[in-house]
């Protein structure tokens, strides 16, 4: 299989990092920012960026901290929300854009959500893909996700220093073909599961057997390749450290007003037992000017598993809310 176009990346400085940025389309047309989320690459992007460029669009898609050709600062605290959204806000100034769309998938997700909370001058419109606008818990949310899920639900298994990264990294091949895998179960097959596998624990998922793993890849061979060639070089610290500041996170953000003024489009897919559609429910509270769509038959990985279909919302309403320069 040929893979599809790709460009190569140029680079930023930007809020103390070295961002690699991929770009395509006019240089004058709207800006779409997409960002990715774990474990993932700009390359998640592969078949956003050409769509988006060709309805007329200037589509930019970072390595976001800690991943791929981006700078891995080594301190844990430099991955905290503020870091994250700062960098963005920092990547348009480094490309002389005041303003932004900001799309973003999985953790890319929560930090576009943030955008107009914590950098709302810089931004024209928020696209969720899969994550929606999550308001402040009510409690610290790693404890929440300890008592609900227990020690070995993944984000609180990511916690410990040095345990999930050393796991994920052993045998990376491994890793990638266990997360990349679309049609294992429908939501409501996931839900009639014993609660222990309702419990996302994912070492204990990765120390089972290959061979018996639900679904099937969600990309070629070659796709999957450029993954695993990318983090066997980088390892998983850098994305794992953005689920060590959920705590910090939820302490510094209190008292940020949570109003998103900017149009808002909630892309949700039918059976991400992570992020299910169910959570955008409300958003409207929080985001008066939403639009939503649901992508059916559709897992996690929204943007693989469904491209042509995730374009044409995607473009469909950024030409309705933006028009074409």
């Amino acid at each position: 299989m040929t893979l599809p176009p790709w460009p190569e990346p140029h680079f930023v400085e930007t809020n103390g990092i070295r961002m690699a940025v991929y770009e395509d389309g006019p240089k004058d047309g709207t800006p779409i920012v997409l960002c990715h989320g774990f474990p993932e690459l700009a390359y998640s992007w592969r078949y956003q960026l050409p769509a988006l460029a060709k309805a007329g669009f200037r589509a930019i898609a970072p390595d976001m901290r800690g991943y791929g050709r981006t700078s891995r600062p080594a301190t844990v605290e430099d991955y905290d929300i503020h870091h994250l959204t700062g960098d963005l806000a920092g990547l348009l100034d480094a490309l002389e854009i005041e303003k932004a769309v900001f799309c973003g998938h999985d953790w890319g997700g929560i930090v576009v959500w943030q955008m107009p909370l914590l950098q709302k001058a810089r931004v024209a419109g928020v696209i969720g893909v899969n994550t929606p606008f999550m308001a402040r818990a009510p409690m610290d949310p790693i404890e929440g996700m300890r008592l609900m899920f227990g020690e070995n639900m993944y984000i609180v298994w990511f916690q410990k220093p040095g345990v999930a990264d050393a796991v994920l990294a052993k045998d990376v091949g491994k890793t990638f073909r266990f997360f990349m895998r679309k049609g294992g179960m429908t939501l409501e097959e996931f839900e009639k599961q014993p609660q222990e596998r309702r419990n996302l624990e994912l070492g204990v998922a990765l120390a089972g057997d290959e061979a018996i793993w639900p679904g099937e890849l969600v990309m070629s061979e070659p796709e999957l390749q450029v993954f695993i060639d990318t983090f066997e070089k980088t390892g998983f610290t850098g994305g794992i450290n953005w689920y060590r500041n959920f705590t910090r996170n939820w302490k510094t953000t209190e008292g940020v007003e949570e109003k998103v003024t900017a149009p808002c489009l909630m892309i949700m897919a039918e059976n991400d037992v992570v992020l299910r559609p169910s959570m955008a429910d409300g958003m409207e509270k929080y985001c008066p000017d939403l639009e939503k769509h649901l992508v059916k038959n559709c897992g996690h990985w929204t943007q693989q598993e469904h491209p042509d279909e995730l374009n044409e919302v995607m473009v469909s309403w950024l030409v309705r809310r933006f028009g074409i320069r």
